[in-house]
């Protein structure tokens, strides 16, 4: 129990990576994970539900632990978080869409011509798509970012989960890598667009951050994970392979940059190196209760802390005075 509190965020990642790739591989067979057609494979599903699990159960679990009754609670709290002001459902909603939108028309690349059965069928996969990220964010956003918040600021702890976040998809990139390759050495193609997937997840997660530290909301930070998902697999998914595919998820991932970047131009944080402290939905500062799960984060600036302020303040002046004091004697021997 000693080295979970010690290394929380090692023990939930080693639980969370054994979790989910040993259930993935259960389902597909090592003999599987390369094929020529992830569509035809009806072992697909269960096998990306099975790797759903790593993230919840490792937060579940590992917050029990932790945490207990007050971490349960709190993680409920957050999910149960709707009320943000509505620019932060702009943020969650918008950005997957627009930018994927934008990149299929600069491409020329179609989307595919759904009837009115594959809309619907594709409506269901993008609601499935939706809910299930709940799965994952609880162990994304709603165990590891508030543990690596105390430490690190909103790009650092995004930059970390998002890395890592796109690693954990490396077998699902395997999975399908043989469908789009179109003459692409496989292990060429693979690599490609398993580095673009890892650029463009973590872009991605630094704005879920974010988003996340504005609104302290778990379910805002789902519905804009669930945005993503919906888009580039179901809305947005174009018709291409081989170079035309590659191009497609590596302006996705530079267009994603450009983002952080107008937004770490907007928040302050050129500076990758500052530890910015938390904030929430109003912009204030808040104390450093996100270390202890199932408390109410409370503003810097509220009572207690300006009483706190004025006796310190009032301390240091009488110090000052007792200073002038004995500096006065001195000169008057």
């Amino acid at each position: 129990m000693s080295i979970l509190k010690k290394h929380p965020l090692v023990a939930y990642y080693l639980l969370t990576f054994t979790l989910s790739w040993s259930g993935f591989l259960l389902f597909v067979g090592p003999g599987a994970l390369v094929n020529t057609n992830w569509q035809a494979q009806g072992t697909f599903v269960s096998a990306v539900l099975a790797m759903l699990a790593g993230p919840s159960v490792a937060g579940l679990l590992l917050t029990g632990l932790l945490d207990g009754r007050a971490g349960y609670r709190d993680l409920v709290a957050r999910l149960r978080t709707w009320r943000v002001e509505a620019r932060w459902y702009a943020v969650a909603l918008l950005p997957a869409p627009i930018l994927s939108a934008g990149i299929l028309m600069m491409l020329s690349l179609p989307a595919p011509l759904l009837s009115n059965e594959d809309r619907a069928a594709v409506a269901l996969g993008g609601l499935g798509a939706a809910l299930t990220t709940i799965l994952e964010e609880i162990g994304w956003t709603g165990f590891v970012v508030p543990r690596l918040r105390r430490r690190h600021s909103v790009p650092i702890t995004g930059l970390i989960v998002g890395v890592l976040w796109g690693l954990w998809h490396f077998l699902q990139q395997i999975f399908i890598g043989g469908t789009y390759a179109d003459g692409i050495p496989l292990l060429a193609f693979v690599t490609l667009s398993t580095a673009a997937a890892v650029a463009n997840l973590t872009a991605y997660r630094v704005l879920m951050v974010w988003v996340y530290d504005r609104t302290r909301s778990l379910l805002v930070t789902t519905v804009m994970h669930g945005m993503l998902t919906a888009t580039t697999i179901f809305w947005f998914a174009p018709v291409a392979t081989g170079t035309l595919f590659l191009a497609n998820v590596w302006l996705m991932a530079a267009a994603m940059w450009l983002l952080v970047a107008a937004v770490a131009a907007v928040e302050g944080w050129l500076t990758f190196g500052h530890t910015n402290p938390f904030r929430g939905a109003d912009g204030r500062v808040l104390s450093n209760s996100v270390a202890h799960p199932g408390r109410t984060p409370r503003p810097l600036g509220a009572a207690g802390d300006e009483r706190g302020l004025l006796r310190r303040a009032e301390s240091a002046v009488q110090e000052a005075r007792l200073v002038r004091r004995l500096g006065a004697r001195g000169v008057r021997r």
